[in-house]
C-alpha cells in the first residue's frame, strides 16, 4: 500500500500492527560517472519491488530523499540536511504515525550517511515512550539486511556497497542506463582500512578525489538485477518478521 495514494478514512480503517515502512535516501554526488539521485532512485526500485510483493499488507510513506551527506558538500550539486536536522525530521516522522496510533515502524535506508542519525531516532523514540511494550522501533540499511549479496552474481569482485562503485552503478545501468556516464573510463579507488577498529570522521576528499569508492568499470546491468534481486528478497524477508512478531516479544 503507498500511503500517498490513500485516503485519510482508508489508512483508519489499517489494523494498527500493520507494518509502515519509511524509505529514506540523499541526494549527493556519485562521482563523475553517476546522477546525484543515484541513492533515491536505488531506495525507490526497492521499495517499489518490496509493496508489489507484499501488496496489501505493509504501508510504503513516500520516499525521503533529503538526507545527511554533509560529508559531500565539497562536490556542486550535494544537498543535505545536517545531522541534528536529519534527527528531528527522523524523529517526527516516527512520532507522527505512533500518534495515528501505528505500531510497527520501519526507516528503510538506502545511504550511509544516514545510518547514525537513524539509529538515534529510533533510540530517542524508544525512550519517549518507554511504557510501552507493543512498539516494534527498527531502522535497516537495504545492503545490511543482505550480507551475502556478494554472492548474488558470479561476476561480482566487491564484496561490500562502495559508492558509486560496482555495485550501485550496476544497478542504476538496469534502472536507468542513459544516467551512467563513462563509468568504463573511471579507475579503482580502494576502500581501505582508516584506523579500523576505531572510526574516523571523514569527508569525501579525505577518500577520493573523483567521488567514487570501489571500481565502477567492473559495472552491467545483469549485475545490477541480480544485486537488486538479493535486496528486494532481504528486505522482504524482514518485513515478514515484522509483520509476524509477537507484539511483544524481544525475539523476532
Amino acid at each position: 500500500m503507498q500511503l500517498a495514494e490513500m485516503t485519510w478514512p482508508e489508512v483508519a480503517a489499517l489494523p494498527r500492527r500493520t507494518p509502515v515502512v519509511f524509505p529514506v535516501a540523499a541526494l549527493e554526488q556519485h562521482g563523475r560517472h553517476m546522477p546525484l539521485f543515484t541513492d533515491s532512485l536505488l531506495m525507490g526500485e526497492i521499495a517499489r519491488r518490496t509493496e508489489e510483493e507484499l501488496r496489501g499488507s505493509v504501508v510504503f510513506a513516500p520516499l525521503q530523499w533529503l538526507g545527511n551527506s554533509h560529508h559531500h558538500l565539497d562536490f556542486p550539486g550535494t544537498l543535505s540536511a545536517g545531522p541534528r536536522v536529519y534527527l528531528d525530521l527522523l524523529f517526527g516522522l516516527l512520532e507522527n504515525f505512533i500518534a495515528h496510533g501505528f505500531t510497527r515502524l520501519l526507516i528503510l535506508n538506502g545511504h550511509g550517511g544516514n545510518d547514525v542519525p537513524g539509529r538515534q531516532a529510533i533510540f530517542e523514540v524508544r525512550q519517549r515512550h518507554r511504557e510501552r511494550k507493543d512498539l516494534l522501533l527498527l531502522f535497516a540499511t537495504y545492503w545490511n539486511l543482505a550480507p551475502h549479496a556478494h554472492e548474488a552474481h558470479p561476476g561480482l569482485s566487491q564484496r561490500q556497497m562502495g559508492h558509486a562503485c560496482e555495485w550501485e552503478t550496476s544497478m542504476i545501468l538496469r534502472l536507468s542506463p542513459h544516467l551512467v556516464k563513462g563509468h568504463a573510463q573511471a579507475v579503482e579507488v580502494p576502500f581501505g582500512c582508516p584506523f579500523e577498529p576505531a572510526a574516523r570522521g571523514w569527508t569525501m576528499p579525505d577518500r577520493s578525489a573523483p567521488g567514487h569508492v570501489g571500481d565502477p568499470r567492473a559495472a552491467s546491468a545483469e549485475k545490477g538485477e541480480a544485486l537488486f534481486q538479493a535486496f528486494n528478497a532481504a528486505t522482504v524477508a524482514m518485513l515478514r518478521r515484522m509483520i509476524a512478531w509477537d507484539g511483544k516479544s524481544w525475539e523476532g
